[in-house]
């Protein structure tokens, strides 16, 4: 019916209207599709509309247009947020095999380009936080639980050899933080030496990479290492399976990688998710949670599949009184938490390697008044992949 309205018309009217719907129509695919970075349909939408601009037969500018119209309407379904975060999966989704790692290595590292640089800390937090966004471009791909390396520019003053490489848990899902795939980003603390004498924060015996990376600017250039490890990484084969994620500071990095790719993405993984995420964050106090707004939207939308539990060592006290640490949160809960690893729970640790010691004295105090030789709970844990631990 296009067709035989279109022969009715004259000529020249019928070439003009056709040009313009094309050109409309491909400028808003072409516009909505780049800007949420599916570079390729953007470009295919911009010479669809080259070639309503061009071609003379009444067809194939039906066909152009309807090209660009298409291209259109797709880009628009994904400003409206339908676009699905599949495109950097795995076949099927949960296989490991293809794990990129160590893709980089220190002397050949990769250049990213810092995207953003933001405290993410309130003011009366312990010591600053920042949120660091680096673009790779879709180079440098890695899986959610994996870290960065980071060498930070300049010689050590001792032998004026390269500064070393200093790894980070990479705090985003794989699709980055605008689901493009091509960014990561780094959750980092500024790490400081207050001097007693000095009453002050002594400059010579701050660290070097971590107040590098706070210290960036939009555009600045990063070298980078990795992914390195697997340790970390979150078996997705059974959609039931629990995950008890504990964290001290900053060790929550990897954990918003999970929550995002679970809680807040159109990924296969979360399509299917019926398990529970689990975690517990331990910092000084309110000021000093990270990402608090995010998990507590994820808590608001998925009731059933999000629990979030916070110890704040300044604010809360445990049952003995004493401070509350992240031990002490996790105690609480000790019943239910055996009884999930028991059933097949993957547990996680990732902050400070101090964490460690108290965290696992309370464990096997709750082993033992279980009747469980805590050595063994521990090995059957480890041999059966349920046990992983990332502190630095």
């Amino acid at each position: 019916r296009s067709d035989v309205s279109l022969d009715m018309a004259n000529g020249s009217k019928r070439k003009a209207l056709m040009k313009h719907l094309g050109k409309v129509a491909g400028a808003a695919g072409a516009f909505a599709l780049a800007t949420t970075g599916a570079a390729p349909a953007a470009q295919a939408a911009k010479q669809a509309k080259e070639v309503v601009e061009t071609v003379d037969n009444t067809k194939q500018l039906i066909a152009a247009g309807a090209a660009v119209i298409g291209a259109g309407a797709v880009g628009m379904t994904v400003l409206g947020g339908e676009k699905k975060q599949d495109f950097l999966e795995a076949k099927p989704y949960y296989d490991q095999s293809t794990v990129p790692v160590n893709t980089f290595k220190n002397k050949s590292p990769f250049t990213g380009k810092v995207v953003s640089t933001k405290r993410i800390v309130g003011p009366k937090a312990t010591g600053e936080t920042c949120h660091i966004i680096i673009d790779h471009n879709g180079d440098f791909p890695y899986w959610e639980g994996q870290s960065w390396g980071v060498i930070p520019p300049g010689n050590r003053e001792k032998d004026g050899k390269p500064h070393s490489v200093r790894l980070y848990s990479i705090a985003s899902s794989r699709y980055g933080d605008d689901m493009t795939g091509n960014t990561g980003s780094l959750c980092v603390r500024r790490a400081t030496y207050w001097c007693p004498e000095l009453k002050a924060d002594d400059p010579a015996k701050k660290g070097i990479c971590s107040n590098f990376l706070c210290d960036t600017q939009p555009g600045d250039e990063v070298n980078m290492t990795g992914p390195a490890g697997k340790v970390m990484l979150m078996p997705e084969e059974d959609p039931t399976t629990d995950y008890i994620m504990v964290a001290t500071g900053t060790g929550i990095a990897p954990y918003r990688g999970f929550i995002r790719r679970l809680f807040f993405e159109k990924t296969p993984a979360a399509e299917v998710y019926k398990g529970e995420a689990w975690l517990f964050l331990g910092v000084a106090n309110s000021d000093a949670l990270l990402y608090d707004d995010e998990f507590q939207e994820a808590k608001s939308k998925f009731p059933d599949n999000f629990r979030l539990d916070y110890a704040l060592s300044r604010e809360q006290t445990n049952k003995s009184g004493g401070k509350m640490y992240i031990q002490d949160k996790v105690e609480e809960y000790a019943d239910e938490v055996f009884t999930k690893l028991e059933n097949g729970a993957h547990i996680y640790f990732c902050g400070l390697k101090g964490m460690m010691p108290g965290i696992q004295d309370m464990l096997k105090g709750v082993a033992e008044k279980k009747g469980l030789d805590y050595d063994e709970w521990l090995k059957g844990l480890k041999k059966a992949k349920q046990w992983h631990v990332e502190v630095y």
